[in-house]
């Protein structure tokens, strides 16, 4: 075993307590791990499995600096986790993956700039600090595009769609009139996404292509195969692999695509990428023998991956808000795995749980 690999007995640090947190804790204990979460929140759903938890603030640095002195490798479960924080503890202990990955996915035109200058194709985009430059880009977008924040938008939200003049008026103000980007509206046919892990050693693996359906802008289903070509889901599983490596990249990333078909040919277009195990990916679990969570934790431990082979057909289910009311029906259905969070809150919109169905492969 490399000298710089973690052993069962150590100690993973994970920044966050939401429900990826709980899900890697789990894999970790799975594999002799011990867990300790930093989270703000006490009512994090990840403290309910773990060995240790910290409450405080990630502006903390004190609280960092003695959560750093308990763990052998830190990870984080978010990619909104500060620059900061990030800093203080790289300085500390490993921090995989590496505060340069979350630099680069935390800010969108930051990491359309990285991904456009890696040779990975992306739609056109814009940097928008006024509505002057907003009215500069949508005339060379020919009128339209997707208004986003650079930082912090996630299932749709920070984001505004501009397809007339309409739309456009007083947009950037209603944004928040804060760093923007403008990106050219794509007319694609399905999106879908692949999970990527690369291990210390520079070793990648990944997954089979989900297609993915979301509802009010939240992730739905993700089904797996995606209904796309077989080239086409190769080059996927590529696109994700040079992510990963041009990132230098340690640990399980989400890559989100568009399919576009042109004169027939299917293209595609990465949309954005997710420094951490990904919702997306949840199908793993069950219809591969190592799931996206373990591989996660192989990576940062420095141990092999394991196979991304599937062995099952899947259709994963965000369960959100009262869909997780449904547990009983769900679990009567012999083909289905139920996960649930342990959130005490069921709200509209919260993801509760998800549900995989699995089914034989089709020959």
């Amino acid at each position: 075993m490399p000298d710089y690999a973690m052993k069962p007995g150590d100690t993973v640090g994970i920044l966050g307590g939401g429900q990826l947190g709980r899900m890697l804790a789990l894999a970790a204990a799975r594999l002799g791990l011990n867990v300790h979460v930093f989270c703000p929140d006490p009512a994090s759903p990840a403290f309910d499995v773990a060995a240790k938890t910290i409450v405080a603030a990630y502006e903390d640095e004190a609280a960092l600096a003695a959560f750093a002195q308990t763990a052998d490798v830190i990870t984080y479960e978010f990619e909104n986790v500060p620059a900061r924080t990030a800093e203080v503890l790289a300085a500390l202990r490993p921090v995989r993956p590496g505060p340069y990955a979350l630099n680069v996915s935390q800010d969108r035109l930051t990491e359309k700039t990285f991904l456009a200058g890696a040779g990975i194709p992306v739609a056109p985009f814009r940097a928008v600090d006024s509505t002057a430059d907003l009215d500069e880009a949508l005339a060379e977008f020919g009128g339209r595009g997707v208004l986003k924040t650079r930082r912090f938008g996630y299932d749709g939200k920070g984001q505004l769609m501009i397809r007339s003049r309409a739309d456009a008026d007083g947009a950037y103000e209603r944004l928040g009139s804060v760093p923007a980007i403008l990106e050219g509206l794509i007319s694609f046919e399905r999106e879908v996404s692949v999970i990527v892990a690369r291990g210390l050693d520079g070793m990648a693996r990944a997954y089979d292509v989900a297609e993915n359906r979301h509802e009010h802008h939240i992730l739905k289903t993700s089904t797996v195969p995606a209904a796309i070509g077989g080239r086409t889901a190769a080059e996927a599983r590529q696109i994700a692999e040079t992510i990963a490596e041009k990132l230098g990249y340690v640990g399980v990333m989400g890559v989100e695509m568009f399919l576009l078909r042109e004169a027939g040919a299917e293209r595609l277009l990465v949309n954005e990428i997710a420094p951490r195990v990904h919702n997306s990916g949840h199908w793993t679990e069950d219809a591969c023998l190592v799931s996206q969570f373990e591989q996660h934790i192989r990576a940062i431990a420095g141990w092999p991956l394991g196979s991304a082979e599937r062995h099952f057909d899947v259709e994963m289910e965000n369960l959100i808000g009262f869909d997780a009311d449904r547990w009983h029906e769900i679990l009567a259905d012999p083909g289905a795995r139920l996960h649930l969070y342990g959130k005490a809150e069921t709200r509209p919109g919260r993801k509760m749980g998800h549900v995989n169905r699995v089914r034989p492969i089709k020959p």
